[in-house]
């Protein structure tokens, strides 16, 4: 088949046979979550290969383990032929192997140039740094890149896409093999993602293999030599850029059955509850609008970056968007703080549980009463009577296996303190509830019980906004999807007729189209 050429596009390099690393076998596991199930990856010298998943599909696993974060449960590391092991980031580094991630790793208290050099400067006599030296081996390395910078300016005055630029800098001072790209583009301008797009081709002239993550098709396409897709934690194909379309690779991304964990609805949709209009946030999201009725789930989709849980966390009154307008119940609503939220009725479930939606080392009972303790006093006291009434309430409606209801939340699995999170705000009986990623890092028995619960919910005239990753979640429990993409609505979809394929290229920009 003729060579793949797209505009500006990648070189072939059909003489190359010889990965400059390779990994064979690869398997990771976390308390519940198989990560990663034996996936192979080979990056060429001079090549540019895409990695490509939904979220959740193990990418950046995959990262930490060739950066040495994470050692690998199973499997084989080989670099240049020759197997090795990474048992921190120091021995990636020495192999050769950098990562520029989308919020680059740098210190912004030390000079462009010691960030460049940090931990391998130049040495004088007596061991001392050689600064003289580091400064025009920094100032060569940055004009080497493109990077009108000084190597004597502090970090913290540069712009984002220069920062890249040091960090690609410091990844050529250590004489790199292997450079990882991760969404390297999410927070730059199209001129920037032009330089970016320039060094790639230099570094790719220099024989660096590298590996690029993206869910931008459009780069994909123009600068990757390869791809490898990942699935759910497995390798699901890889091959020639030139021998792929959109069509395949989103066909890869997403070919799986539905899963048998949706329970069957028949969903009876009452009288509106929530109206938003025109919501926007200066940086985040804008022009926000969707109504939402009683007994709906109306999901959104959206890759990374798309700025869903910033909308959310807005909407609950985490923040405040510059402009918009929200009502309730046909009522104009104000919504300045997350308290105000919950007294008009909407309720928000955090993607991260452990960090903004429950406190670990508190019992349970105390946990799932938090946001209710009026409904558990009396003249300012607390009655723990009641609250261990309301707490088995919701431990029994959503199925939570716990030695006793006075045992600290962090003994429990994953799936069980996702149920006390969802259970404390069921308590304050709110009119919307918005689940972010309400199944993330569970078991599928749990997935399943949190699904049924949901249906449950709905079926009971509570309106529900769920935001998830998962594609077969989307599809399964939905009755409307929205998707955003970079900030802004995309597409709005009924659940008839939807299909995976609809709704990843909405997400990654390959379709504009909006079916009411």
């Amino acid at each position: 088949m003729q060579a793949f050429q797209p505009p500006r596009g990648p070189a072939a390099h059909p003489a190359i046979t010889a990965p400059a690393l390779s990994l064979r076998g690869i398997s990771k596991a976390f308390p519940g979550v198989q990560a990663l199930g034996g996936v192979d990856l080979d990056l060429y010298p001079g090549e540019v290969t895409a990695l490509i998943g939904e979220n959740g599909a193990g990418k950046s696993t995959i990262v930490k383990i060739l950066t040495g974060i994470y050692q690998p449960d199973e499997g084989e590391i080989t670099v240049a032929g020759a197997p090795t092991r990474f048992p921190a980031a120091i021995d990636a580094a020495r192999a050769g192997v950098t990562a520029i991630h989308q919020e680059t790793v740098l210190f912004d208290d030390l000079t462009v140039a010691e960030n460049i050099f940090l931990g391998h400067a130049p040495r004088g006599r007596f061991g001392l740094i050689d600064w003289g030296r580091m400064n025009d081996e920094a100032a060569a390395l940055l004009a080497r890149v493109g990077a009108s910078v000084d190597p004597k300016a502090p970090l913290r005055d540069l712009g984002i896409a220069s920062k890249h630029l040091v960090a690609i800098s410091r990844a050529l001072s250590i004489d790199a093999r292997v450079v990882i790209m991760d969404e390297p583009t999410a927070a730059l301008s199209q001129k920037e993602i032009e330089e970016l797009y320039d060094l790639i081709e230099r570094l790719r002239a220099d024989g660096k293999a590298i590996l690029f993550i993206s869910h931008k098709f459009d780069e994909i396409f123009r600068i990757a030599d390869r791809y490898t897709v990942f699935r759910d934690g497995r390798l699901v194909g890889a091959g020639l850029m030139a021998d792929a379309t959109e069509r395949s690779l989103v066909a890869m991304m997403v070919g799986r059955e539905m899963d048998r964990i949706f329970p069957a609805r028949q969903p009876v949709i009452g009288e509106e509850v929530l109206r938003v209009t025109g919501y926007s946030h200066p940086t985040e999201f804008a022009d926000i609008n969707f109504t939402l009725r009683q007994g709906e789930i109306l999901g959104f989709y959206g890759l990374v970056g798309a700025g869903r849980s910033e909308f959310m966390q807005s909407l609950f009154g985490v923040t405040r968007p510059a402009r918009g307008a929200c009502r309730i119940d046909d009522k104009v609503a104000v919504i300045r703080s997350p308290a105000e939220a919950i007294r008009r009725g909407i309720v928000y479930v955090p993607e991260d549980r452990g960090l903004q939606g429950a406190i670990r080392s508190m019992p349970i009972f105390e946990n799932l009463t938090l946001p209710s303790l009026a409904q558990v006093s009396r003249h300012g006291f607390l009655r723990m009577a009641e609250e261990f009434a309301l707490t088995r309430l919701y431990a029994e409606r959503l199925e939570l296996r716990a030695a006793s209801l006075d045992q600290p939340l962090g003994l429990l699995s994953g799936g069980n303190q996702q149920k006390v999170v969802i259970g404390k705000w069921l308590a304050t009986r709110p009119k919307v509830i918005i689940l972010d990623e309400p199944t993330k890092g569970i078991d599928v028995g749990s997935k399943a019980a949190v699904h049924e619960f949901m249906a449950e919910l709905a079926a009971q005239g509570l309106a529900v906004i769920m935001v998830s990753s998962e594609i077969p979640e989307i599809l399964g429990m939905s009755d409307r999807v929205i998707v955003m993409r970079e900030g802004r609505m995309v597409g709005t979809y009924d659940r008839a007729g939807l299909t995976p394929e609809r709704l990843v290229r909405a997400a990654a920009g390959l379709a504009h189209e909006e079916a009411a």
